[in-house]
């Protein structure tokens, strides 16, 4: 019985090495695209920052704000709400901290009478919506990993589309923001509306008054209206690029305590079977001393008292 549940223990203990082996593969794996992932994402920073500079300038040069993007609805009848997460899981919360989010924004969709569309990046988010039998517009899988800027010009055009033709009146971007490798938050920010150009441009926090001299070809208001589409699509992308470095951060630390948590096991595993040999030992011993003893005891003299009738 001793043996039995000693083998048992080793399978045990090889498949929890087993699975140490992977969840550590997967830990180093993670670890390298985090950091790939950080990079993409500051390196689009100055873009995005050139934008805003320029949307300064304009709104500085006195452009004028007539832009669809701009448009907001006297009454809003449908929301719009884009939920970027992962394709895969084995991430933490990570997935589930943004459908949260995105579930607690379509209740507040709902308590403002308006509706709802759903607009998912990620398959996690897909299946999940779809399971609970949520409608969903539009989705967009297999870019989570390592988006590109056309995956942000594709969702952005779409959005924009839904936006300047009144199917929704508000569109809500929601990402989880990469703050430090230990630290990522999940946002919600509004995207369309957006802000006015003199919004955009104190937000910037540059000197306004010193860029008003610039001069724009063909106008400012030209320039203006090709800018706001470009300024839509750098602020998705750059949410997916955060979301990308904040999924792999949370995988890299997922992974890790599952190799942590492995170790742990297959330490109690051993100690356990050792016990469990122990005690087979000792049993044996026991038994083979009980044995000799017995031995002793039939080779010793037998004293056989007769009576003899006379």
């Amino acid at each position: 019985m001793a043996g039995a549940k000693e083998r048992v223990l080793r399978r045990r203990i090889a498949s929890v090495n087993s699975t140490k082996k992977i969840t550590r593969a997967m830990e180093l794996i993670a670890a390298t695209r985090v950091q790939k992932a950080m990079k993409k994402a500051n390196d689009a920073k100055p873009y995005a920052s050139q934008i805003t500079s320029v949307i300064e300038n304009l709104s500085a040069g006195g452009a004028g704000a007539s832009h669809p993007l701009l448009r907001s609805a006297d009454e809003v009848k449908k929301v719009g709400i884009i939920a970027i997460a992962g394709d895969r899981g084995l991430a933490g919360p990570y997935n589930a901290g943004v459908i949260r989010a995105a579930e607690r924004q379509v209740n507040a969709a709902r308590g403002e009478g308006a509706d709802y569309s759903l607009i998912l990046a990620g398959k996690k988010t897909n299946d999940y919506f779809t399971f609970q039998g949520y409608p969903i517009d539009k989705t967009y899988t297999g870019i989570s990993d390592s988006p590109t800027y056309e995956n942000a010009r594709e969702l952005a055009g779409d959005v924009m589309e839904m936006f300047t033709s009144g199917e929704i009146d508000r569109a809500e971007l929601i990402y989880t923001e990469f703050l430090s490798m230990g630290t990522q938050k999940v946002t919600v920010r509004r995207l369309l509306p957006l802000e006015s150009a003199a919004t955009v441009a104190e937000a910037g926090g540059g000197d306004s008054s010193a860029l008003a001299e610039f001069e724009f070809e063909p106008s400012a208001g030209g320039v203006l209206e090709s800018l706001l589409p470009r300024y839509v699509e750098a602020r998705i992308f750059g949410a997916m690029l955060e979301a990308a470095a904040s999924e792999h951060a949370n995988r890299q630390r997922a992974m890790k305590a599952a190799t942590d948590n492995a170790e742990e096991l297959k330490i109690k595993l051993s100690r356990e079977m050792n016990r469990v040999r122990q005690e087979a030992i000792t049993t044996e011993i026991m038994e083979i001393v009980s044995g000799a003893e017995a031995l002793g005891a039939d080779d010793a003299p037998i004293d056989i008292q007769l009576d003899l009738v006379q």
